[in-house]
């Protein structure tokens, strides 16, 4: 298997000089001698023109004779090579690919929709030209077969009714899903000589069929812990009531007007409306 080569032909701007001089001698001789043998040294700088190699700023050209590799040229500059070269471009800036929105299933088998921004570019321009077909085209199917496969690794979001455990879920852990999917890419895209540089998921959301009531479900287990710290806040506030109430002697409870302040004290702390009081003028068993 063969490996990038890198190459740097002839000065162009000696050789643009060389070729001008060949082609308008070429003519001036023609007519100052008036014979067309020196016409022969016109066509050489013409044909020389075809030689001419501009490479800009972070590009690169891949340079071919009769399908034969040659090398490649990275320095940014003009040059000058045999004009049978063939001279194919690769830039070797660094591109956004912005996937189109996948519908996948997570690990618990939830309908998602998930996307992936991907920042990547060439370093191997052999592997890029002649190992894949289109390494444009390469990187976007791969990429969208790199997000299939994290999708289905991971769980959108833990649930404690489904008893799942996971310490990383796609919504929460942004970092550590990025990596595996960074990482993944990477492997995938090696082959065309490209270099991942940033990976990460650009858009998540349950499928539209289902959303509706995975909404529900997020709200309804949002409210179960609201309720569950609203009750500990309580009891431990009643808690607190009995005890100063019984430190200081304010006064004596038995086990029924404890209960029934207790039920009482309950209904304020966790009801969803305030409470409306109710005075008593009487006896405390009235």
């Amino acid at each position: 298997m063969k490996e990038e080569k890198i190459i740097k032909p002839a000065n162009g701007y000696l050789m643009l000089l060389i070729v001008l001089i060949l082609f308008f001698g070429g003519i001036a001789f023609t007519i100052i001698k008036e014979t067309p043998i020196y016409l022969i040294t016109t066509l050489f700088g013409f044909f020389g023109f075809f030689g001419f190699i501009l490479v800009n700023p972070n590009t690169s050209k891949v340079i071919l004779l009769f399908g034969k590799y040659i090398g490649t040229i990275k320095d940014n500059g003009l040059y000058w090579a045999n004009p049978l070269f063939r001279k194919k471009a690769i830039s070797l800036r660094a591109s956004n690919f912005d996937s189109e929105r996948l519908k996948v299933n997570d690990k618990l088998g939830n309908p998602i929709m998930i996307s992936t921004i991907l920042v990547w570019r060439v370093t191997d321009t052999y592997k890029a030209a002649f190992d894949v077909d289109n390494f444009e085209n390469f990187v976007r199917v791969q990429t969208d077969a790199a997000v299939r496969k994290l999708a289905s690794m991971y769980p959108y979001d833990n649930f404690a009714d489904e008893g799942s455990d996971e310490d990383i879920t796609l919504r929460s852990s942004v970092n550590e899903v990025s990596e595996a999917l960074e990482k993944e890419i990477d492997e995938r895209l090696s082959i065309a000589g490209i270099e991942v540089l940033e990976a990460r998921i650009g858009y998540l959301a349950y499928a539209q069929e289902i959303a509706s009531a995975m909404l529900k479900r997020q709200q309804a287990t949002a409210i179960v812990a609201a309720r569950h710290k609203i009750v500990e806040g309580a009891v431990s506030m009643v808690e607190m009531a009995l005890e100063e109430l019984s430190k200081k002697n304010i006064v004596d409870l038995d086990d029924e007007r404890k209960a029934a302040m207790v039920s009482n004290l309950m209904v304020i702390l966790c009801g969803d409306k305030e409470a409306s009081p109710v005075l008593n003028t009487g006896t405390l068993s009235h």
